[in-house]
């Protein structure tokens, strides 16, 4: 089957897919103190339905990208989608925070398949800087989610209470599984799939995680993921506990830095093929790591509103051309293997993602320091790794 570019409903199918993930995790952060005194829990427990389905994300991105490698990419698509739609109605149901803990364990699971095979689905129908391009422009329009995410969390909130919200994302998966039935044929024919079983699969993860500069540029993604995770996971307690604001206040502090990520992933899309993919990570990287170097020693002090909002500026702002290029970098290395780059690369940035949401919440509902500690380190990590990719 030749590459060509995507057509636009294609693209339009891939976007709804990218939104689920984005709308499942900040959607209902707004909620996150009034979960805790409902459910009867604290900061880290009601941290932990988020931990839930990004574990699930990683469980997903390990079966179902392989998956697609071998019997193509709409099945899984299919599934996924109608799977990740009833686990989340569900979640509107839940009882007590175990059970809505394994909901978004569920959640996260076959909501995976939206992300790691729409992305094997990129490098199915476009290469090099087209591919850059396309993943730039999805990343963008899905950083929307986080930017209205809030701000709709918030309204929900306000008049249904927190169970609403997963309502709402049910309707959102609704609308994406609709989408793949219409716009999203099979990109991979049956001569370009993989055959064979588990030891097949096994020498093609280790031939894709032997390729350094893609295990770098997969870390790099991965790590800065992590940083933002761990931003994501503790401003809410931060701006409504230690700032001060009230809910529909910190929903619109948050929605900024989200836009912001979304308009430097733009200009990322816009820039790729006239300036190196490379040079635009190490300019990301830098910029984030030194708002992330700022916010830390900042959280150990005094820290107020007007110290935090334009060093998050910053923060989001690198943040933007990190995830864009390192992403499209680490894909690009194994083009023969897309469904399993993909799955590993999304592997790894929900495993840092699960890992470091719970610690923001360690010190207590009313400190910065873990979050601003937690961002700092997996800043540093990610430099680290990139630079080793480019060697």
């Amino acid at each position: 089957m030749p590459r060509h570019p995507p057509r636009r409903r294609l693209t339009a199918a891939l976007l709804l897919l990218c939104f689920v993930g984005p709308l499942s995790t900040d959607m209902y952060l707004p909620a996150f103190p009034r979960m805790a005194a409902e459910l009867r829990t604290d900061a880290s427990g009601v941290q932990l339905t988020l931990t839930a389905f990004l574990v699930g994300m990683v469980l997903g991105h390990l079966v179902l990208g392989p998956l697609s490698d071998r019997y193509g990419r709409r099945v899984p698509l299919l599934a996924g989608a109608a799977l990740c739609t009833g686990a989340t109605a569900l979640c509107a149901l839940a009882p007590g925070l175990g059970p809505l803990i394994a909901l978004r364990l569920a959640a996260g699971f076959s909501g995976a398949a939206g992300v790691v095979v729409g992305r094997a689905v990129v490098a199915d129908v476009a290469t090099g800087a087209a591919a850059a391009r396309l993943l730039g422009v999805l990343m963008t329009l899905a950083g929307l989610a986080p930017v209205l995410a809030p701000l709709a969390g918030g309204a929900v909130i306000g008049t249904v209470g927190w169970r609403g919200v997963f309502w709402a994302l049910a309707g959102v998966s609704l609308l994406a599984l609709a989408g793949v039935v219409v716009a999203v044929p099979e990109t991979l024919p049956p001569e370009r799939r993989r055959t064979g079983g588990r030891g097949t699969f096994l020498r093609t993860v280790r031939a894709v995680a032997g390729d350094r500069a893609y295990t770098g540029y997969a870390l790099a993604f991965s790590f800065a993921f992590g940083a933002l995770f761990c931003h994501v996971a503790g401003s809410p307690f931060l701006l409504q506990n230690v700032l001060g604001l009230g809910v529909g206040a910190s929903s619109l502090v948050f929605s900024g830095g989200a836009l912001v990520l979304a308009l430097s992933g733009a200009v990322a899309a816009r820039l790729v093929g006239r300036v190196a993919p490379e040079r635009l990570l190490r300019r990301g990287l830098r910029a984030a790591g030194a708002a992330l170097a700022l916010l830390a020693a900042a959280g150990a002090g005094a820290l107020t509103l007007t110290t935090y909002l334009p060093l998050v500026t910053v923060f989001c702002g690198g943040l933007g051309l990190v995830l864009a290029n390192a992403a499209s970098l680490a894909v690009a290395r194994v083009p023969d293997a897309a469904g399993t780059g993909s799955a590993l690369l999304g592997t790894a940035q929900s495993a840092v993602g699960a890992v470091v949401a719970p610690l923001a919440g360690l010190g207590g509902a009313g400190s910065a320091v873990p979050a601003f500690t937690g961002m700092a380190v997996c800043g540093g990590v990610a430099v680290l790794a990139a630079r080793g990719a480019e060697r």
